[in-house]
Parts: C-alpha cells; sequence; structure tokens
C-alpha cells in the first residue's frame, strides 16, 4: 500500500507488453552553445538556451511480438521529433514522449473513479481510522470522495487525512520517459542506441589571466564550463562540447505535465481540531557572520573555482567548420548543475596594454580611458590555437599574491586573428576635451589626456571625422575609417592633440 507522500514506483501493466529500461548503461553528451548569448552574459541556469545531442546505449529483453519499450530517465527538455532508435530487430512501429510525471496531482487525475484507502488520524486524541474510499473529483478545488458514509471533501472532516493507493497507473513515469512501440519475432536480448536532441544546456570558456609586472606577457588559463539546467543528471558521460554556429531551427519541447493538489475547504484556524494545510514559514535568516567566507564558493547559478588546477584537460578536435573540445575521461553531467575541467594552459602570452578613446569630434567631453589587452592568435605571441567566446578576468601579480586588475570577455578567435580584450575604464587615465569657437564657424579643439600611474603608457583616441574637415597639428594615422591619434604618455604626464574642425 502506497502513501501519497512517498516516492512511488510505477506498476507495470503487463510484464509481456510493456518493457521498462530505467536508466543507459553508457551515454554520450555534447553540448552546443546558445549562438544568441554574448561572450560576457552569464549562465541563467534555470534559463539556458543551449541545447545538447544525447548518446545512450541500453541492453534490453524484447518478448516475442509486440511491446512497448519504455526509456526512462531521458532529459526532460527532449525534443520527441529528433529522437532515433537503433538496434531493434523489427524496427519502430511508434514514439512517444510520456508527458504525464508522478505527481500528487497526475496520481490523483488518474485514479478517478478508482477505489483507494482514506486514512484519518485525530490531531485531538491521535486515533487512526481507515476505510475504502472512491475518487470522484481531480486536483482543482476541492478533492471529493465516495465513502460508505456518502459524500465528502479532503480535509474538511477536521482531522488529518491522507490517502494511500494499491498502485501507480501504468501510464505515470517517475522519471521523463520515451516510449517506443516495437516487434519482435522471437524473444531476443538486444543492445539498442537512442540519440536525441535536449534542451536546457549550454557551455562556456571562463578565462583567467595574469599579468607580468612588466605588462607584456601573461599567462592565460581557461575553464571549460559545461551547464546542464535539466532535471536529468548523467553518470560517467563521454563528454564534448561544439564551438561554432550550426544552422538549427527552434524545436517545440514537450513539456511534462505535473499537477499539485490544491485543497479548499473553510479558512484556515476555524476548526480547532486540524492541522494547517499549509507548511509553517520559513525560519529567520541566521545574523550575519563575523568571518569571511571560505575562498571556494559553489552556487546554484555559478562556480568560482579557487583550487588547484586539475591535471585532465579538453582535447581540441577540428569537425569541418565548428571545434569539438572532448573531455579524455568520463564526467558526470549532473542535474541543474555547473561542471568545469580545463581547456587551455598558454603561460607566458606575448601581449600590449593600450588604453583607448572614440571622443566626439568637436564637442566639450570628458572621460576615463578603456583599459585594453592586445595580441594576436599565432604562435609567435604565444598562442597560435581557436580561441571559444567566454568571460576572463585579469589578475596582476604583486608582491607574489594576484590582484584583480579588470574583467572583459573573450569573443571565438580563429588561428591568426588580432585579439582585443576591453577591462573596463581606467580611471587614472583621462581626457579632457576643449571646444572653442571662432567668428568664422571653425572649431579649435584641445584633447588633453593625463597618466596619474608610475609607468609609460599607450594611448590611442579614434576620432571619427565624416562629413567634417578635420586638421591636426600632428600627423595622425587612420584605423577602420577614423583617423587615429597614437602616443605614449609618460609616466605622471600628458599629452595634447589640437585640432580643428570645419
Amino acid at each position: 500500500m502506497l502513501a501519497l507522500s512517498l516516492a512511488l514506483t510505477p506498476a507495470l501493466a503487463s510484464a509481456q507488453s510493456i518493457v521498462a529500461s530505467p536508466r543507459p548503461d553508457s551515454v554520450a553528451v555534447t553540448v552546443y552553445r546558445d549562438p544568441n548569448r554574448a561572450a560576457d552574459q552569464a549562465f541563467e541556469l534555470g534559463w539556458l538556451n543551449g541545447y545538447a545531442l544525447i548518446s545512450e546505449t541500453r541492453r534490453v529483453r524484447l518478448p516475442a511480438g509486440e511491446s512497448e519499450l519504455r526509456f526512462e530517465g531521458v532529459a526532460g527538455g527532449i525534443i520527441p521529433q529528433s529522437a532515433i532508435v537503433t538496434g531493434l530487430p523489427g524496427g519502430t512501429v511508434e514514439r512517444n514522449r510520456d508527458a504525464l510525471l508522478l505527481s500528487p496531482g497526475t496520481l490523483l487525475d488518474r485514479s478517478l473513479g478508482r477505489r483507494v484507502h482514506l486514512r484519518r488520524t485525530s490531531m485531538a486524541s491521535g486515533t487512526v481510522v481507515e476505510r475504502d474510499a472512491v475518487i470522484r473529483s481531480g486536483s482543482d478545488g476541492a478533492v471529493v470522495l465516495q465513502t460508505s458514509e456518502g459524500v465528502e471533501a479532503l480535509r474538511c472532516s477536521g482531522q488529518n487525512e491522507t490517502l494511500l493507493y494499491d498502485e501507480v497507473p501504468a501510464d505515470l513515469a517517475a522519471r521523463p520517459t520515451l516510449s517506443v512501440r516495437t516487434r519482435s519475432r522471437e524473444a531476443a536480448d538486444v543492445v539498442v542506441t537512442l540519440s536525441y536532441l535536449a534542451t536546457g544546456f549550454d557551455w562556456q570558456a571562463n578565462y583567467v589571466a595574469t599579468l607580468n609586472p612588466a605588462g607584456d606577457r601573461l599567462d592565460l588559463f581557461a575553464w571549460l564550463t559545461l551547464a546542464n539546467g535539466d532535471e536529468t543528471s548523467f553518470t560517467a558521460a563521454r563528454t564534448n562540447a561544439v564551438a561554432g554556429r550550426l544552422n538549427r531551427e527552434r524545436a517545440e519541447v514537450q513539456e511534462p505535465v505535473t499537477r499539485p493538489v490544491i485543497l479548499n475547504c473553510w479558512p484556515e484556524g476555524t476548526t480547532s481540531d486540524t492541522g494547517s494545510l499549509y507548511p509553517p514559514p520559513p525560519p529567520p535568516a541566521p545574523p550575519p557572520m563575523s568571518a569571511p567566507m571560505p575562498v571556494a564558493e559553489v552556487g546554484y547559478d555559478q562556480i568560482v573555482v579557487t583550487g588547484s588546477r586539475r591535471t585532465m584537460k579538453a582535447e581540441l578536435e577540428a569537425l569541418g567548420d565548428v571545434k569539438l573540445y572532448r573531455i579524455p575521461e568520463p564526467v558526470t553531467v549532473a542535474a541543474n548543475s555547473q561542471k568545469q575541467v580545463a581547456l587551455i594552459e598558454k603561460p607566458g602570452v606575448r601581449v600590449d596594454v593600450v588604453y583607448r578613446q572614440r571622443p566626439p569630434v568637436g564637442v566639450d567631453h570628458e572621460a576615463a580611458a578603456t583599459r585594453t589587452i592586445v595580441t594576436r592568435n599565432r604562435t609567435a605571441e604565444g598562442l597560435g590555437i581557436p580561441l571559444p567566446a567566454g568571460a576572463l578576468v585579469l589578475f596582476a601579480d604583486r608582491g607574489g599574491r594576484p590582484l584583480l586588475v579588470g574583467q572583459g570577455s573573450v569573443s571565438d578567435k580563429a588561428v591568426g586573428e588580432d585579439v582585443e580584450i576591453e577591462l573596463g575604464p581606467a580611471p587614472g587615465v583621462r581626457a579632457v576635451q576643449r571646444v572653442t569657437e571662432d567668428v568664422r564657424g571653425t572649431k579649435r579643439v584641445e584633447l588633453v589626456v593625463t597618466n596619474d600611474s608610475p609607468a609609460a603608457i599607450r594611448y590611442e583616441a579614434e576620432l571619427m571625422a565624416e562629413g567634417v574637415r578635420l586638421k591636426a597639428d600632428t600627423r595622425l594615422g587612420t584605423r577602420d575609417g577614423r583617423k587615429l591619434w597614437a602616443v605614449t604618455i609618460p609616466a605622471n604626464g600628458s599629452a595634447t592633440l589640437r585640432y580643428r574642425v570645419n
């Protein structure tokens, strides 16, 4: 006999017609990124818009004749129309995503008209009484029962009441399930492969870079961060991640149906002999801690890794126009979680630190410059590998201790491309532009840039001069159609550009 509050195992309606495969014998998971998520945009684990290709191998015993084979424990975000089943002797006759998941509401709804057991416990005396009852209404509103004494609503007797079931209807699944109908001439043990696409996955690279004291080289390390927002875990999975944009249309996902039980009776507190139908309020929050939290922090929607790096590293393989990163050892891609595996380690990458701005032409303006890391993805600079998109945090070595100095992002970069990583405003490098205009309408502009650091810096200003005539007191270069002023500003010094526009 089964109580409503317990986890239940579905009863098989017919051992000869229904074959249940509770779990895969082996599984492979290949994760594809959300193509519309920006490189610097963090995961939202409850709203992942990437997807995964999942391939499972299962050994099953098929009876002779027609049977229903149920693949239990598939991903909740499975796209049923993408499923491919191979290895069945008679092929697939029909394929269904079983949408009814076991829950208090679906169990009640699928038991309409069936006989159950009603257990009543007096809150005053503790006396327990059991009797048979027939369910006459579903999970919306009051649950109506018929007993030998008449018709009544559950939990409206003034006593604590529980429904108990002899079994679970065969069409309810405790876990996400895909079922197929197949035929076999004779009973046989077969190895079946199930492959399908599922939504609710994503991945990205997370870069950690340490700049040397001279500011001309950095040690680059990257994690491959996998995110699984699905309710299903994949244990000891052969896991891959694919970088690159694929042409794929969005498919409708058939959401499984789970329902709560809603009990409506008199307002709470008018009957002294019954307990509350609602859980007690949560306890108050604990007082703030006087000591700091540990340095390693793992949350539902984020992972901060501060421990030692693992020796296992993802291996890069070319796959046509996209890149595949293969994790060399099986890993568990757990439900509603993230996992990180070492991806890239490149010490001593040659870089330049440049401070950049795009001041508007011919108007007063004042702002801090943007600190930018500039390099090229070549072996000569210490790179020469495809760089997948992801966020970057930059540290500087100060007396043997890392100091966070900036955050940015890396977009997808092929070998040979320029790599430019903006790290945000640098308050110590500031530009002030002032404009005066003469009677003829000619604007005279003075752009003064100051550097308050103890070292010289490289500064670049791009001036959009389209539609105006611009003449400077020094020779300017060009970049992407803009006039470029590139200058080295000494330590604790300044540089000035004067130009006219009309």
